[in-house]
């Protein structure tokens, strides 16, 4: 999950949890002029070396928001927050899904949290207004 400060998230469902593939998705989502927070995952410096800057909250030290130059403060709490909702949809409403189907549902709840602060009415419209020249048929589903 890749959210931008004060604005969208992004989700990509990986193979498994590297440096290259944690690369990969910051290259696809992210422009390299972003300042990048992370927890303290040894990965992450080395994938976020392309970036302007990268800022590190060290949970075990009980950080949990780094204060950058420009006085903003920035943590990982949200990405958490996003992962512990997915989580809870799967094991509350679905009780399991198949990798192959695993992005549709990390995508659904990306945009239910990129929508949180629309009414019911206007999400549906929003929904449904991407909807348009798309079809998804049983058949490819299954």
């Amino acid at each position: 999950a890749l959210i931008e400060q004060g604005g969208q998230m992004r989700t990509r469902v990986v193979p498994n949890v590297s440096q290259r593939n944690i690369g990969n998705a910051l290259r696809d989502c992210v422009s390299k002029d972003a300042v990048i927070c992370t927890d303290d995952w040894q990965a992450y410096p080395k994938a976020a070396s392309d970036y302007k800057a990268h800022h590190v909250v060290n949970h075990s030290n009980n950080e949990y928001t780094v204060r950058l130059p420009s006085g903003i403060s920035a943590g990982v709490n949200r990405c958490e927050s996003f992962f512990s909702l997915l989580k809870r949809g799967v094991h509350g409403a679905w009780h399991s899904v198949s990798r192959e189907h695993l992005h549709r549902y990390a995508n659904e709840f990306a945009f239910r949290w990129n929508t949180r602060e629309l009414s019911d009415g206007e999400r549906m419209e929003t929904a449904v207004g991407m909807t348009t020249g798309k079809r998804l048929t049983y058949k490819q589903v299954i």
